[in-house]
């Protein structure tokens, strides 16, 4: 009688465990049947243990992925093994509401969760318990992190100014170009451009009208851009554009485009309106080019061709003959 108590007791206790630690429990049977459904999935699901039980879990909650809790289930019912899922795998199983005050500003509950198998008297194996663990907090900081360490390398990369590419990323970039076009050739071209008379601007109006103008040219030259090209801030007033897959008439499209654009537009600064013209130089890659400074450098002396030929106008490289 006494060892009967006791054993009522030790379950009595056990269950209360079960009830009220921070840990979600579920069973399922092999037909995904809800068994067991503790404090803590009723607490964050609003669902009550009564209203849970024997109900299948696909039902209850028709968003949770099927196919793949399916697959883990079947592996640890055949395998008669533990296996894991961690929220870097899958953020979470329940799309529970993220309640903790620490990381509020987490939409949901980042979830790990391990799933066993359950022996019956006979030991045949017919539930699975899964275990939820909010790993929130954790997942929040490692999330912010990744963001923070993410925002550091692309300030590290682009022109705090104009946010295009700094001159380091952008000549690494076109130094990568040409040694793609060694292995696998194709059209390439690239330009570098200016702004005609920038010091008589700041000189004019000062620096921060100045800065708006490289704003404003940089936004109009990204509007132009596809998602293959390659722009950068290469210093002061100068810019450079790497055009893949482009030949030098393709590239001269797009440089008068850039050219009108910017010829076409007024900006707005403090100290009254501003009117500028880009000159361009555009340079196409081919065989007899050494290397990607060399690349460069025909770039560079078609644009003081056009900077020599009055500005405000596009200029090709063209090899002189003697």
């Amino acid at each position: 009688m006494n060892e009967s108590m006791n054993d009522i007791h030790e379950l009595h206790w056990i269950m209360d465990m079960l009830q009220t630690i921070e840990v979600g429990l579920v069973v399922l049977d092999r037909e995904y049947r809800i068994k067991v459904w503790n404090g803590f999935m009723e607490n964050h699901s609003g669902i009550t243990a009564s209203k849970a039980r024997d109900q299948s879990i696909f039902e209850t909650f028709p968003d949770i992925p099927e196919h793949w809790l399916r697959r883990k289930v079947e592996s640890v019912l055949l395998l008669n093994t533990r296996t894991f899922t961690t929220w870097e795998q899958r953020p979470y199983l329940f799309r529970f509401r993220n309640n903790r005050p620490v990381t509020g500003t987490e939409p949901y509950m980042y979830q790990n969760i391990t799933f066993s198998p359950l022996s019956s008297a006979t030991g045949a194996i017919e539930h699975v318990c899964l275990l939820i663990y909010d790993v929130t907090d954790t997942a929040s900081s490692r999330l912010k992190l990744e963001r923070a360490n993410a925002q550091l390398e692309q300030l590290s990369q682009t022109d705090r100014l104009t946010g295009l590419l700094n001159r380091g990323t952008w000549e690494s970039l076109l130094a990568n170009e040409f040694e793609r076009f060694r292995r696998y050739h194709g059209d390439c071209c690239v330009i570098m451009f200016d702004i005609d008379h920038f010091k008589h601007v700041n000189d004019t109006y000062g620096h921060q009208p100045g800065d708006e103008v490289l704003r404003v040219v940089s936004a109009l030259l990204q509007d132009n851009l596809r998602q293959t090209d390659i722009a950068g801030r290469y210093g002061g007033e100068e810019f450079g554009v790497v055009l893949p897959e482009t030949d030098q008439n393709g590239a001269l499209i797009f440089a008068e485009r850039v050219r009108k654009a910017v010829e076409s537009t007024t900006v707005d600064t403090s100290e009254g309106p501003i009117t500028v013209t880009i000159s361009l130089g555009i340079a196409e890659l081919n065989e007899k080019i050494a290397d990607y400074l060399t690349w460069l450098s025909q770039a560079d002396k078609a644009l003081y061709e056009s900077k020599e030929g009055g500005r405000n106008r596009v200029t090709i490289w063209q090899e002189k003959t003697a």
